[in-house]
């Protein structure tokens, strides 16, 4: 189905099921510890071995020499796989490291063996035994020495160019009345998902199947069959259940791999885990930043001058933190520069993380967003309504199909009590604690993929919707089989949904916010062809056939079950949605504001995030239940970013010290003792069918500022380096008396 024009009137409208809060439907299956994660497939192979996947010592140089010998005699060993002896090893398109180094080792704990044994522990105690010598390499680990070596790209690594630049910048920077110039920084960050990367491979012949946690299932097989090389269909990628990802299981990475070489080498089927000190170091995270954002106003709040620089860096081949993405859309002004510069480091990977690009770019912005606002005496919500637009900034001729802004600030102000805010920080206490208000906008872009599905109408009437998309915890199961049930006019409990098979028509898979818009968008399209399929057994004319209660009939005719079409046997429509221009023609992104109050102790500077609220503006809201559920875990996350998350980085070694979940925090329950969503009622008929949009991510972006304009509110201390410590508050608190 090509999508090129923006949606008419369509059965999802009558929102019959879709839009309703139904529980998730996988829900019972995950609390009573029956929804088959990787590493605990013991449906597939009756004895599996196991394997341990030792990481390199060094965070650049060589393998001098690798003695394996006491290890392979260990007990229960099977198999040691390492560069010597793995065969011939391509890599994958999206990788930029090797996932199996030796003897040139590109980053710390990059797997360099993998020892099979018949259970863990022996695989574990074995590779304790390999002796690996090294001759180190130099190394860049640190991205402040780097910063002036960094270079612009020619492109973010999705599509858009490095560096914008509209107007006169400089000029009119120089020349404004109120300015802001100042530098922010975000630190290393884990994805820290609590499932960690785990693989179950096995062989027949020349098919590998690969049981693992991956968001992306048909990237995952090209680029597993690539590194293999194999063909793409010889390789089987199965991921019906992920405990979580957030973009660290967007790409292949060495769990898959190994599993699949010990597979091999042993002539069994292989588990591996990586081990959770190696995730941080094995896999990706967020790359640092150092950001400079430059805002000129006039007096009445107008900016006539915005520019953000960002910094970041990877391994050689690797992309930027696209941290300036938001800039480019989010508030008007004539005059604007923005910039990516991208240094060459040799830390491990840096890629996608909990919403690339905005989630550490806003972090910046909406700080500086508050500085402009109080320089100019104007409280922050009125600042960012004075520059809100409805064209695209740097291209006044391309509007935004949907663009809610400043209803979502002026219905989240009401609703929090903004006007209780005092506008000088330091006043408000409560015994021992300062008490303050912050804000942000929120901002994430809406993007569209191809996403096919196949829908099957069985004899017994029962609806099956099949596709390799997956379900990260995000309620991917619900929503499609709502689609389903809205498109087929039958009950939920009608509906069985089938993911994550690569065997499985491609979807556009979990990341990026865009899973829920374009896999339901992809099942709507399947479920037109089958409803064709269903009329044209019936004889009916497809165009007008009316879908209700289980049946179908001509409009004010006879309706007859579903069943009756089905009589000779089962019906199947597939097909694919393809995305025409509306995105060119118009800005698709989606809105917030996020709002939160926090209680700072005036004696040591503690931070207690004590309630927050997201108003969201996401087009259509398929479900309010499982979104509100992800806004509300985006939201925990970006408190997580603003207090404690910090990948500590040795910069003398190049590794990051903290690479457990006992050094690396993220917040808790006990937290955050108050969380509200609010969704505005938004159809979007340029996005998809759907005329939804996604919604997870946009609920971190923003919480991190409007967590630090809170801690400013409460103690007058501005803090543009994250994590919000109390060491970077203490010895600048008001006085307690």
């Amino acid at each position: 189905m090509k999508f090129d024009q923006p949606a008419q009137a369509n059965p999802i409208d009558r929102m019959q099921v879709v839009g309703r809060p139904i529980d998730r439907i996988d829900g019972p299956r995950k609390v009573s510890g029956t929804a088959p994660y990787a590493f605990e497939r013991h449906d597939i192979a009756a004895d599996p071995a196991y394997g341990w996947v030792i990481g390199a010592g060094i965070a650049r140089g060589r393998i001098a020499s690798m003695d394996i010998s006491a290890a392979r005699a260990a007990p229960g060993v099977l198999a040691i796989v390492t560069a010597d002896n793995a065969g011939a090893l391509d890599k994958g398109k999206r990788n930029t490291a090797k996932l199996l180094g030796g003897p040139q080792i590109d980053h710390y704990h990059q797997a360099i063996a993998v020892v099979v044994a018949q259970t863990f522990e022996q695989a574990r105690a074995a590779a304790q035994l390999v002796q690996v010598r090294y001759a180190p390499g130099g190394g860049d680990f640190d991205l402040e020495r780097q910063r002036d070596q960094a270079k612009v790209p020619k492109d973010d690594g999705m599509g858009s160019p490095g560096a914008t630049q509209v107007g006169n910048f400089d000029a009119a920077f120089e020349q404004a009345a109120v300015k802001v110039d100042a530098n922010y920084s975000t630190p290393d960050q884990s994805h820290s998902m609590m499932e960690p990367h785990a693989t179950l491979a096995m062989w027949k012949g020349d098919q590998l199947t690969v049981w693992t946690s991956n968001q992306m299932i048909d990237w995952g097989a090209e680029d597993l069959a690539k590194t293999l090389g194999l063909r793409k269909e010889q390789v089987r990628v199965v991921s019906p259940f992920i405990g979580g990802g957030f973009g660290g299981k967007l790409f292949l990475r060495a769990d898959v791999l190994m599993a699949a070489l010990g597979a091999r080498a042993s002539g069994r089927p292989v588990k591996v885990a990586l081990q959770r000190p190696l995730i941080p170091n094995n896999t990706t995270h967020r790359p640092a930043t150092i950001q400079r954002v430059r805002i000129g106003a006039k007096r009445d709040g107008t900016i006539t001058a915005i520019a953000h620089d960002s910094w970041s860096g990877d391994q050689p081949g690797g992309g930027p933190e696209t941290a300036v993405n938001q800039t480019r859309l989010l508030y008007a002004g004539e005059n604007r520069h923005t910039a990516l510069h991208l240094a060459e480091l040799h830390l491990p990977e840096g890629n996608a993380m909990r919403a690339p690009g905005e989630a550490p770019g806003m972090m910046a912005l909406e700080i500086a967003m508050d500085e402009l606002a109080e320089k100019l005496g104007i409280d922050p919500i009125e600042v960012r309504r004075i520059n809100d637009t409805q064209v695209d900034p740097e291209k006044p001729s391309r509007r935004f199909s949907q663009r809610q802004l400043v209803e979502c600030m002026r219905l989240g102000a009401e609703r929090f009590g903004w006007q209780g805010r005092s506008p000088v920080p330091g006043i408000r206490r409560e015994g021992r604690w300062l008490i303050g208000m912050g804000m942000a906008a929120a901002f994430r872009n809406s993007l569209t993929m191809k996403s096919a599905a196949r829908v099957k109408l069985e004899k017994s009437g029962r609806v099956v919707v099949e596709t390799d998309m997956t379900d990260i915890g995000t309620g991917s199961y619900t929503i499609l089989a709502q689609t389903a049930a809205e498109m087929m006019a039958v009950g939920v409990d009608q509906v069985s949904v089938r993911l994550g098979d690569s065997s499985l028509p491609v979807s556009c898979g979990s990341g990026g916010q865009w899973g829920a818009n374009n896999s339901t968008a992809g099942v709507y399209a399947a479920c037109v062809a089958l409803r064709r399929a269903v009329a044209g057994k019936l004889g009916l004319n497809a165009e007008d056939a009316v879908f209700a209660q289980g049946k179908v009939g001509n409009p004010g005719g006879t309706m007859v079950a579903l069943t009756q079409a089905t009589s000779d046997g089962e019906l199947v429509g597939e097909d694919a949605i393809e995305y025409g221009d509306l995105a060119k023609t118009f800005q698709q992104s989606t809105f917030g504001a996020h709002f939160v109050e926090v209680g700072v102790d005036m004696h040591t500077a503690e931070i207690r995030v004590r309630r927050m609220l997201a108003v969201c503006a996401a087009g259509r809201i398929l479900n309010p239940k499982t979104a509100r559920s992800q806004v509300i875990g985006a939201m925990t996350m970006g408190v997580g970013a603003a207090l404690m998350e910090e990948l500590a980085v040795d910069k003398r070694y190049g590794f990051f010290v903290n690479h457990d979940l006992a050094g690396y925090e993220v917040p808790v329950h006990a937290d955050i003792p108050h969380q509200d969503v609010i969704f505005l009622d938004e159809t979007d008929p340029t996005s998809s069918p759907m005329k939804a949009k996604g919604v997870g991510e946009l609920g971190i972006c923003g919480v991190g500022a409007a967590v630090a304009n809170a801690v400013y509110n409460a103690t007058g201390v501005r803090v543009r380096d994250y994590p919000v410590t109390l060491d970077k508050l203490l010895t600048r608190m008001p006085d307690a008396a």
